[in-house]
């Protein structure tokens, strides 16, 4: 039976910090999920740096389409660096703690990085239903002043729905175990640590992802209903191939990050599994990011035209000065 001093101490510690299980519950495998999500965090940077120095390097990459496909990178680059490193630490050491402070920064930085990412996506989705349904409009509508007010305009949604979310969640009294089984510090394993009844607290950060999650996955659809109606209207067979493939990365986009964010952050508390939860985890903040340069690399010829002259430069360049 613990003694009162035992409680105290108990308490003192939960509101110091927390401690990330993580994977530990399968001990042998910890140096190769190490290796495995060293590996994806190090291809995740290169690709989305690589995307980056293209579309700024290649004058033919100076559209709105590669402008926001640009901060898209941007943002899965800080994504995955909110919560891998500290998966890494934790997978290779014994030391898995994380300070109060430290668990509601990377709280907010990840629904940050992630509200803004539903609505950057929404705004490639209109992109294209510009360029596809309004073609002869479109240098005037995707001007640069509206192409930089929508990418402002997500960065600054995922600002205020993170704000929210965190406020929410973080001036809870925390007097239960400290220990959250995830591997970084999100919204559901935080609430089951805390005192008292917080259906209150479970229903305002349900609205709030439903809006924020649901309302740039409408916008998208309703984009797409419109650019498949006018594809299938085209009269010609390579003016509808190419329309479908300049939409087909960001479809294949949509599909993994909202698929997983919904069930996520959609679905009812009676259903909560911690396994279930770390896997569909994985998908948007590992995987999705990973992921994301490849699948737009792959299937755009553009930008596959651009990465062979930048390589075409270097190696002219690397020439002419052994000569």
């Amino acid at each position: 039976m613990k003694t009162s001093q035992e409680t105290v101490g108990r308490n003192s510690t939960t509101i110091a910090g927390f401690i990330l299980l993580g994977f530990s519950d399968i001990p042998s495998l910890q140096h190769l999920f190490f290796s495995l999500f060293l590996v994806t965090y190090i291809v995740t940077l290169a690709g989305n740096l690589l995307i980056i120095v293209l579309t700024l390097a290649d004058p033919a990459l100076h559209t709105p389409m590669y402008f926001f496909l640009r901060n898209l990178s941007f943002l899965e680059m800080c994504y995955t660096s909110v919560n891998i490193p500290k998966m890494l630490r934790n997978l290779l050491s014994g030391d898995k703690t994380i300070s109060f402070i430290g668990c509601a920064m990377q709280t907010y930085f990840t629904f940050f990085l992630g509200g803004s990412e539903c609505f950057l996506l929404a705004s490639m989705a209109y992109d294209r239903y510009v360029a596809i349904c309004k073609p002869l409009h479109y240098p005037v509508v995707m001007n640069r002043k509206v192409s930089t007010g929508l990418a402002a305009g997500s960065w600054l949604s995922g600002f205020l729905m993170s704000f929210g979310h965190t406020s929410m969640v973080f001036t809870l009294p925390f007097c239960r175990s400290h220990e959250i089984n995830h591997f970084f510090c999100d919204i559901p394993p935080l609430i089951k640590l805390a005192c008292g009844d917080t259906s209150h607290n479970e229903m305002a950060v349900f609205m709030v992802a439903l809006f924020f999650v649901t309302f740039p996955f409408v916008l998208i659809l309703m984009s797409y209903v419109r650019i498949i109606s006018t594809i299938l209207r085209m009269p010609s067979g390579a003016g509808r191939r190419k329309s479908f493939s300049t939409c087909s990365s960001h479809l294949v986009v949509v599909t993994l990050f909202f698929g997983s964010a919904c069930i996520m952050y959609l679905k009812p508390n009676s259903s909560y599994s911690p396994d279930m939860d770390k896997f569909l985890s994985l998908s948007y903040t590992v995987i999705t990011p990973m992921l994301n340069p490849i699948i737009y690399s792959l299937r755009n010829k553009v930008v596959k035209r651009a990465f062979f002259r930048m390589v075409g430069r270097r190696r002219f360049c690397c020439i002419k000065e052994y000569d």
